[in-house]
């Protein structure tokens, strides 16, 4: 990404954002390893990509993918989000180039997919944990273990989001170390030629694309609180750009000992397979590492998601699109009501499968990247000479031609999807579009409280 240039932060409307004291801002380094948890985590996961294509395609995708949609997504955010250095995020972007009603709508789905995804962390957790403890793959016990992980984690998010930046450095810095380990005793054992792999007779293109669109998504996710970052608009691009570099290698080089190292077995490349590959180079010892720092790596996922959520809800509140309360703050400065909102969602949803949950938070997610795609290029049309302190430097020809891959990407998704996934989906999208009047209408009649906040600047009038 380019160096931001030295245009300060100059609001569409009147005036300025309201401020955190500095201490209590989020710097470059904790903002990076939030990003890396809002998008990855590290390797686990991604296994299902081998099982699905094979080697030398699941190699591929995750070289490839981040030029059709990864990288474009980065730099959309890292413009967007220092233009209007807000929580919120792209809830803003959406309700200034398509009105509040639509930015609602953007909430609504992007909302509810970051609670379907933060859903699937526990059930990682338990999976790659189930081998160690038996009694972890069903009944009571996983029930009583996904309660209590839950609840300690949002206990930690409630505490505040620079302790939640600092324990995200710590848990990336274990659960990445293990796989170093595991490349360096693997190199003797490394097969090229296993790489080379592909059956496309068998590929199984829904579970390929949408493992690859799990992983490599939600870039713009860190927007929702950007208004806890300190100077973002330097801090913004920069932080998007290592984190680009930290994901994809995190992704890669795994795969890559993975599947040369060991000999194929395809059908059982699933969640928590690194821990067995693990066990073959490197003995039970380096199996409990990979377990242990994948239970972290969930933390991790965890932590920065509900972060994403709450703040997401709390900038919602104070543009007067959500009831008062979602915007008050705890006396740790963090979203409380938002917090305990995001919480309920994955008591809700963690009984579904691994493959229900990432292809139901891919449906909706696709929706909302549509809005913001809009809202991009919409803006760049209309209000070319707005301040952006951070620029793709593209004009405006670009930034449609820049868009149209992940776009086309977004269609195959969603053609892919089953049935059941596409019905949910848009029951889910029904409500969104249902709920806002009915909130209006809640607020004419004052049964519920609404309030804006008045040194947010006026955007909905660009």
């Amino acid at each position: 990404m380019e160096e931001p240039n030295n245009a300060g932060y100059v609001a569409l409307g009147e005036t300025s954002f309201p401020t955190l004291d500095k201490s209590q801002k989020v710097s470059i380094l904790p903002l990076v390893f939030l990003i890396f948890y809002e998008v990855s985590g590290g390797p686990f996961g991604v296994e299902d990509s081998v099982q699905a294509a094979g080697p030398l395609l699941a190699l591929i995708g995750f070289l490839l993918f981040p030029f059709i949609w990864s990288i474009p997504e980065a730099l959309i955010t890292a413009e967007m989000g220092t233009m209007f250095p807000e929580n919120g995020g792209y809830v803003v972007w959406v309700s200034s180039a398509l009105g509040p009603y639509w930015g609602f709508q953007q909430g609504w789905m992007k909302w509810l997919s970051g609670v379907i995804d933060n859903a699937l962390y526990p059930v990682l957790f338990l999976d790659y944990l189930k081998s160690a403890i038996p009694a972890l793959e069903g009944g009571f016990l996983r029930i009583v273990a996904v309660l209590a992980l839950t609840v300690a984690l949002t206990y930690l998010n409630y505490r505040g989001l620079s302790i939640v930046g600092w324990v995200a450095i710590l848990l990336g810095v274990f659960s990445l170390l293990p796989f170093v380990f595991m490349g360096l005793v693997a190199i003797p054992k490394l097969e090229p030629a296993r790489w080379l792999v592909v059956d496309f007779s068998n590929v199984n293109w829904g579970l390929y694309l949408n493992t690859l669109f799990w992983n490599l998504n939600y870039w713009d996710s860190i927007s929702t609180l950007a208004g806890e970052v300190e100077n973002p608009n330097r801090t913004l691009p920069k932080a998007l750009s290592y984190a680009l570099i930290l994901v994809v290698s995190a992704y890669f080089f795994p795969l890559l000992i993975g599947t040369g190292a060991v000999p194929l077995h395809q059908k059982m490349w699933s969640d928590g397979y690194f821990s067995d590959i693990a066990k073959i180079l490197g003995g039970v010892w380096l199996r409990s590492w990979i377990q242990g720092a994948s239970a972290l790596s969930n933390m991790g996922m965890f932590l920065a998601e509900m972060s994403s959520d709450s703040f997401q809800l709390l900038g919602m509140a104070e543009r007067g699109m959500l009831p008062e309360i979602f915007g008050k703050r705890s006396r740790y400065g963090t979203p409380l009501t938002g917090i305990l909102f995001s919480a309920s969602g994955v008591f809700l949803l963690s009984w579904l499968s691994f493959q229900e949950i990432v292809a139901a938070e891919n449906f909706l997610y696709c929706f909302g990247m549509i809005m913001e795609f809009i809202a991009f290029v919409k803006l760049r049309i209309e209000c070319p000479a707005a301040p952006r302190p951070y620029k793709i430097p593209v004009g405006t020809v670009g930034a449609i031609l820049m868009c149209i891959p992940p776009t086309l990407l977004i269609l195959v998704v969603l053609a892919l999807a089953s049935l059941k996934v596409m019905a949910i989906s848009f029951i889910a999208v029904i409500i969104g579009l249902i709920m806002q009047p009915c909130l209006k209408y809640a607020e004419k009649k004052r049964w519920l409280r609404f309030s804006k906040n008045s040194n947010l600047s006026s955007t909905y009038s660009v």
